[in-house]
Parts: structure tokens; sequence; C-alpha cells
């Protein structure tokens, strides 16, 4: 990621009505020229919006958004130097994919010498380049996957638009995806603005990820950030998964009634009455609930006095037997009290 004063996007309060509905509610971000990063929230809350009003492709109630230190306003999307990468591909079935990809350069009437040969550069570089003559129909989801990004990246942007564009593809073919789109990313050098409601797939590739709710930005920051310090009850929620404590609850396990919540995978089950590291929090309960993940298990624990806690843990040494025998046993939560994370 290549850092410069002028940001590559730049939201600045901006607003998107539809009558009574608030798409997008008072947004401001900036986005770094070169970096990737994801737009990040379930259905409604404003994600998708956003990326067409940098598109180009509908305009802002209020507020101001910028492309390289450019006004967007009255500035059509033909105009603007952004491509945009659908879910669907948008591929021209008639065409073969060499025609596909050089068809933003024959719009614009370039040679067909150079055409053809940028056309032929861009499949190389999505190691595609002995399937130019083929058409879409014989092309597997993740092969059409990558003429579409190739054909949105001929004409150079130096905004790529990308509207959850592996959606489509099953769960192997689109985590392969993820780690190529990135390498891609970092290889054209270019700002990737990425949608998605998959909150593991914006952790692995986003440089910055904003997390939207109801039109809001809840929380920007790197995955790290974003995963280890939900700024929100929200965040904590709807990014992995999160223990929240509030109440009573939380002033048994600290002594403070301060909600906050912790992650499963920090908390350690452990036989009750096993001593605890200094600076834990303990609690101790009984495994109502088991679900065998096969690289790990996911307990859920009743704990004593009310509440629930969700453990995950690495099946280092447990067969698939031995979880399911863990079905109603007593145990001992313990995990460091600097997991915790207030809210």
């Amino acid at each position: 990621m290549v850092e410069s004063e002028v940001p590559a996007v730049s939201f600045t309060n901006v607003h998107r009505h539809f009558g009574m509905v608030r798409a997008v509610d008072g947004v401001s971000f900036d986005i770094v020229d070169g970096e990737f990063f994801s737009i990040l929230g379930p259905s409604g809350s404003g994600k998708t919006t956003c990326l067409r009003l940098i598109a180009g492709f509908d305009q802002p109630t209020a507020g101001r958004i910028m492309i390289h230190g450019q006004t967007t306003r009255g500035v059509p999307p033909y105009e603007r130097d952004v491509n945009t990468v659908f879910q669907d591909y948008a591929l021209f079935p008639h065409m073969t994919v060499m025609d596909n990809v050089a068809y933003g350069l024959m719009v614009k009437k370039v040679a067909k010498a150079d055409q053809r040969r940028r056309a032929l550069e861009m499949l190389e570089m999505v190691k595609l380049a002995d399937m130019g003559g083929r058409k879409p129909a014989q092309l597997s989801g993740g092969q059409r996957q990558r003429v579409a990004l190739a054909r949105a990246l001929i004409n150079r942007p130096r905004v790529l638009l990308l509207d959850e564009p592996l959606g489509a593809l099953d769960l192997k073919l689109r985590q392969q995806m993820q780690i190529e789109l990135k390498a891609l990313q970092r290889q054209v050098g270019i700002t990737f603005i990425y949608v998605t409601h998959d909150q593991e797939e914006a952790l692995i590739m986003s440089d910055r990820i904003a997390v939207f709710n109801v039109g809001r930005i809840e929380q920007i920051g790197t995955p790290g950030e974003i995963y280890e310090r939900p700024a929100t009850a929200f965040v904590a929620g709807f990014v992995g998964v999160s223990n929240l404590l509030t109440g009573e609850i939380a002033a048994r396990i600290t002594g403070s009634n301060t909600a906050f919540s912790v992650r499963p995978e920090k908390i350690r089950l452990a036989e009750p009455g096993n001593p605890a590291p200094e600076g834990s929090c303990t609690a101790e309960g009984e495994i109502h609930n088991v679900v065998y993940l096969g690289a790990a298990s996911r307990y859920v624990v009743a704990l004593d006095g009310g509440g629930e806690l969700i453990v995950i843990e690495q099946n280092l040494d447990k067969s698939a037997a031995q979880v399911a025998a863990s079905l109603g046993q007593r145990v001992r939560l313990a995990w460091d009290r600097r997991h915790n994370q207030p809210l």
C-alpha cells in the first residue's frame, strides 16, 4: 500500500435517503491511495449504496464525495477514473474471453493491435493466457471471475470497486480467490474498494475495514483492530463470534458491571477447582452444548448463577468421541483479563 497526501476516495458527511429510509446516514471516511479497503456489513447496512455513490450510479442527498482530490458532483460514471466488478460478472456471452477483456479499449477506439496486446497482458496477469478463444460459458466460476477482473483492470482505473464479487462461488474456490485477489491488488498497486457481508473475507484481504450498520459506520480499523478491539457491541457480535457480558454476569466475573466482550478462542476449559494463572478471569458452569468442527470444537457453557459463554478450542489431543463425551461435564473457564474488551 503506497500512501499519498490526497486520499483515493473521501466521504464527508455523506447522506443518501430514499424517502424515509436513510440508506447512508452522515458517513465520513478517507481511503488511502493503493489501499485494499473493505466495506463490511449485513444486508441493508448501506455498503452497496456507498459503492454506487463512488461509481456515479447514484447521487448523494447531501455531503461531498471526492476521488483523488476532485469533486464527483456532476461527473457521470464514464468520466470517473473507477471501474466496477459485479457479483454476476456481467460478461458478454456471445464474445470470446479475449474480446470481453478488450471491450473497454474497443469502446475507446484503441487500435486493434494494442487491444489484443493489452488484453493478452491482462489475461496473463490473471493466469488465463490460454483461454482467450473460449466463450464465458466454457469457463468455471473462478475463471469467469478472473475474466471480469481483467476486463475491469484493462483501462487502468485508479480505483477498482468490487461488489461482493466472490459471493456466487463455492467455499473452497472462494477461499482460493480471496488469496489470489489480494495478491493481484498488491501486483497492480491500485485502490480496491471491496463490499462484502462475509467477515472472514474482509479479515483475510483488507488493509482496513469499515463496519457498517443501518447506514452508519460503527468502526474503521485494521483487521486486527476490528477483531481484537471492537468498538461497539455490534462490531463484537458481527465480526466473528464473541461473548458479550453485561450487568450482573459481568460483575460476578470482573467485579464491575461494565459491559465487555471476550473472544471464545481466548477462553480455556479446565476441571472445576483447577487454579488459574494470576490475572485471569474465571467462571464455573456446565457444558450444555458441544459442536465438533474437525480442527476445533465449540462448547456452550451454562454458567453457575446464569448466563453462558461460548468457548472454542483446537482439538490438539481430543478425538470426536472425547469431545462428544464432554456434554454435561462441569468445567472451570479461565482467560487473561487483558482479552476483555470494554464496550
